[in-house]
């Protein structure tokens, strides 16, 4: 058997609301060794080890912007 848990989330929000969510993470990253997310009752929290990986993609096409920010360990 496998592990997987999966949080997917996708809505629209304030430019100032996705900061402080961002920062959030950020908070947590770099005062703690976990991350904990929350949705719809369902609860993770993971421990993250002191190097990870950090990949960020920007884009531009047809007129939509896209920033991607990915952290694996």
């Amino acid at each position: 058997m496998s592990d997987f848990f999966e949080i997917k989330d996708k809505q629209r929000v304030r430019r100032e609301d996705a900061a402080k969510k961002l920062r959030e993470i950020a908070d947590q990253l770099e005062r703690h060794n976990d991350l904990e997310f929350e949705r719809n009752g369902i609860s993770i929290k993971t421990r993250v080890p002191d190097e990870i990986d950090m990949k960020i993609e920007f884009e531009i096409e047809d007129g939509e912007t896209e920033m991607e920010i990915e952290l694996t360990w």
